[in-house]
């Protein structure tokens, strides 16, 4: 009988800066986002992140969010996500690795806005012994138009 070991840790985390504003009240607005999952074997790893912003005359609203999850049948799987705030930017980074013998997944999200820009992008990978790693990276940039 084989055990299973799982851990589900999606978290979306969601802070939101300034006063809520309606969607019509913005100058300019945008959103961007980005996701990635791995599996080799009895592994799999995914991440995901998204941001937004609002531009109003009372200033910028912005928020993020990002998650992540791994699973190994007969391994290991670890998952986290931090959300990190200065009064320059606002970062996300969330992180799952798996684990069985040789084989493992991995990917990792890393999400950001800086004053006028809002970044996404996951790289993921899987890996079996012998084998070609197989690699992918999910990039997403977005400016907001000067009001």
């Amino acid at each position: 009988m084989r055990k299973i070991i799982s851990i589900a840790g999606i978290a979306l985390l969601a802070t939101v800066f300034s006063t809520p504003v309606l969607a019509q009240d913005c100058s300019a607005a945008g959103t961007v986002g980005s996701a990635g999952s791995a599996a080799a074997g009895g592994t799999s790893a995914s991440t995901v992140g998204t941001a937004g912003a609002c531009q109003t005359d009372g200033g910028t609203t912005t928020s993020i969010g990002s998650g992540s999850s791994a699973a190994a049948v007969d391994g290991k799987s670890k998952s986290q996500t931090k959300v990190n705030e200065n009064p320059n930017q606002l970062r996300a980074q969330s992180k799952a690795q798996a684990m069985d013998s040789g084989t493992f997944s991995k990917s990792q999200t890393k999400t950001r806005v800086k004053g006028d820009e809002l970044q996404s992008r996951t790289r993921s990978m899987s890996h079996v012994p012998g084998e070609k790693p197989v690699k992918s990276t999910t990039d997403s940039t977005v400016v907001l138009p000067q009001p």
